[in-house]
């Protein structure tokens, strides 16, 4: 069955003729839905049911639901879940209260979106809280210490697979020292290879087992002079596949995003050659997907095998009352 090696947003809340027809012929491995895409539980459903009809395969079904300011299903409908900080300190305070806490949130999470049929969530960020940092990251990062970050993210991490849900790890190999919006320019961390190797990448490393990986859009000019990890073959063969040890499926962070150079079509071919094995693209513009699918090969080989296997991890769900849950998540970070 082919598959291409991409993810891909849509414009808005149902499918046009124009996407159908486009994901009909290109079948992505994917989609990723926006705020602009959810609007009730029934919409989203028929949203997500439209995506998988059309490609005709287990498609992987994204969204950001990290709690906090990246949620995109959001209250009434949905809770309001905290942001990542908020386990950190708690984390502090008493270390076993805030592996519970996090387990729990990423738990209830998890059943929000696999209830509408979305099976991989963008969480858990494990980039590093820096004094350094552009508030980009900021309080989406869960501490400073790797340990703790590394902790806390395999907490998250279980708590959606066992919802059902698959997570993605971000933004390897780290970029929470970066003092630039990668959605707006190229950030560039100056940080020693030994530096990176005791933090940055300390947290991905612990959690390397995970299914998936998003790319950080950052320029390390320890690692690369001139490319930024989601298009640098050194970061990505020598730091992320082997020195972390991630062997699972590398998404890149979104394509259209202003860090990266050139031209859409320029920037596809770039992050596969570097060695991602999907590239995601997200803002919904027809005609930038279209350059996206045209410079990305059939999902084929190491990279059609990485995403079988995330998609073999996927468990449960786990039988919860959901009341019960969100009371006693409530409690646990008080």
């Amino acid at each position: 069955m082919t598959i291409h090696a991409m993810i891909c947003g849509s414009a808005g809340p149902i499918l046009s003729k124009q996407e159908l027809k486009f994901f009909k012929e290109c079948r992505p491995a994917g989609f990723i839905l926006f705020s602009r895409n959810c609007e009730t539980a029934d919409q989203i459903k028929s949203l997500v049911l439209s995506f998988r009809e059309a490609v005709d395969h287990d498609a992987l079904i994204l969204i950001d639901q990290e709690g906090g300011r990246v949620q995109r299903l959001v209250p009434p409908a949905w809770p309001r879940y905290p942001t990542a900080r908020v386990f950190g300190e708690l984390y502090d305070r008493d270390q076993q209260v805030a592996q519970d806490a996090v387990w729990l949130a990423a738990n209830l999470i998890g059943h929000d979106l696999a209830e509408l049929g979305i099976n991989m969530d963008c969480l858990p960020v494990l980039d590093l809280d820096s004094d350094e940092g552009h508030d980009v990251i900021g309080d989406r990062a869960y501490h400073s210490d790797p340990a703790i970050v590394a902790t806390l993210g395999r907490k998250a991490c279980e708590g959606l697979l066992a919802a059902g849900v698959l997570p993605v790890i971000k933004h390897i190999p780290g970029h929470g020292r970066a003092g630039t919006d990668s959605h707006l320019k190229l950030p560039v961390i100056e940080a020693t290879k030994s530096d990176l190797g005791l933090n940055e990448f300390a947290p991905f490393h612990d959690l390397s087992d995970m299914p998936a990986a998003m790319t950080a859009h950052v320029l390390y000019t320890s690692l690369d002079e001139k490319r930024p990890a989601t298009i640098s073959l050194a970061i990505i063969g020598q730091v992320i596949r082997k020195q972390i040890g991630f062997d699972g499926l590398l998404m890149s962070d979104d394509v259209s995003m202003g860090a990266l150079d050139g031209t859409i079509a320029e920037r596809t071919m770039a992050l596969i050659e570097a060695g991602c094995d999907v590239a995601l693209h997200c803002n919904g513009d027809l005609a930038e997907m279209e350059q996206v699918a045209e410079n990305v090969p059939k999902l084929v080989g190491i990279a059609r095998s990485r995403f079988e296997r995330a998609l073999a991890m996927r468990q449960g769900p786990n039988e919860i009352d959901r009341q019960d849950a969100m009371d006693r998540l409530q409690k646990l970070i008080a």
